[in-house]
């Protein structure tokens, strides 16, 4: 065979197997993803196990869109978390505060995108697409978050990772009451030291019920200083330790670019040595030419210096629904991975701050 043809002709023969009732899901993702967006599916999964999650990786998720009512946290994220797999996340609002419902026992319903939503209003229903629940389930919800942030320990400014570690601490004991326990991706984080940002505090419930508390002159703020400059030290830690820095994005919008703006932080406005994250996994349903995939491409992340260009080929956008690709990556990292320890960067936050803080006035005093 001519060199020329050799080059494009390389790659595995697609022959896939029968597929099989007994097969498993990873089995499935290995053999039987062989083209188009299942294939790239597949460099996800592989990407995700065999890279991403090796012991010097640390591994950061971003989730964008309604994950957590669709019961996607008990599901997927909480699995990931509690086996390592996880070790840091910037989330929606949003979707935290969803993810309370379950922890303190509330009942979401499947449910109908095909419905009169006047009536559902009339009857008091909310719907996230197929997803019903009572009204009832956001005044209690709301009730909650607004009696719990106004105990002392809250009267303070604080980080979005210490605001929902705090919070975490108390949906834990609460699931412990009703029975419910590994219900609510907080909770899970608290328990295994796994930091949890929020990049717009103030665009969910949660921060609605901050906003309200402010005005019988509760002290709580979140100070989004604290998240910049914590986040871009759990990157700068990672990679300085000689580790790598993996990004898993679910969706795009602010949780992503928060994320991805770590590496900028250190290299641009820190003037710190970087090269940008070293393993880029994203889920998206968006298209780079309308200005609706934020941050875009891997290729363009380079231009900023949020992606590490020699790593670039490592890279895989997967263009599909997060709700089909998030079970397929879980299923088949758990079957590919053994569980690490966990990093507990939330108990490192000091430590890996005072790291980022020191180097940084060092290079300030440099050059003058």
């Amino acid at each position: 065979m001519a060199d020329s043809k050799k080059r494009y002709l390389g790659g595995a023969r697609i022959l896939p197997p029968r597929v099989r009732g007994e097969m498993t899901a990873a089995q499935l993702v290995e053999g039987v993803f062989s083209a188009y967006n299942a294939a790239r599916l597949r460099e996800a999964a592989r990407l995700f196990a065999s890279k991403m999650l090796a012991p010097g990786a640390t591994v950061a998720a971003s989730l964008a869109g309604a994950l957590t009512p669709g019961g996607y946290g008990i599901s997927c994220l909480i699995p990931l978390v509690e086996a390592g797999f996880v070790d840091w996340i910037v989330s929606t609002g949003a979707n935290l505060y969803h993810d309370l419902h379950f922890g303190l026992g509330m009942r979401l319903h499947h449910g109908s995108p095909f419905v009169s939503d006047v009536e559902l209003r009339e009857a008091g229903v909310i719907r996230i697409y197929d997803v019903f629940f009572d009204y009832n389930v956001l005044l209690d919800t709301d009730a909650f978050v607004r009696e719990v942030i106004r105990v002392p320990e809250f009267q303070r400014p604080m980080s979005s990772a210490e605001f929902h570690n705090i919070l975490g601490r108390y949906v834990t004991e609460r699931e412990k009451v009703l029975g419910v326990e590994g219900h609510s991706l907080l909770a899970a984080c608290h328990r295994a030291g796994v930091p949890v940002y929020t990049s717009s505090p103030g665009d969910s419930s949660i921060g609605m019920n901050v906003a309200a508390l402010s005005l019988t002159g509760s002290k709580l703020t979140i100070d989004p200083n604290l998240d910049v400059n914590e986040t871009a030290a759990i990157v700068y830690d990672a990679k300085r330790s000689g580790g790598k820095s993996a990004v898993l994005i679910l969706g795009g919008g602010s949780p992503k670019n928060f994320l991805l703006q770590t590496e900028p932080q250190i290299q641009e406005v820190m003037g710190l040595p970087g090269k940008g994250h070293d393993y880029f996994l994203q889920v998206t349903d968006a298209r780079p030419d309308t200005g609706g995939l934020s941050g875009a491409t891997p290729a363009e992340a380079v231009s900023w210096g949020k992606i590490d260009p020699e790593q670039l080929p490592s890279a895989v956008v997967v263009y599909t629904d997060t709700t089909i690709a998030l079970p397929l990556l879980t299923a088949y990292a758990l079957a590919n991975r053994e569980a690490r320890p966990l990093k507990r960067l939330y108990d490192r936050r000091e430590e890996m701050l005072d790291r980022l803080r020191k180097d940084y006035l060092a290079r300030e005093k440099k050059d003058g």
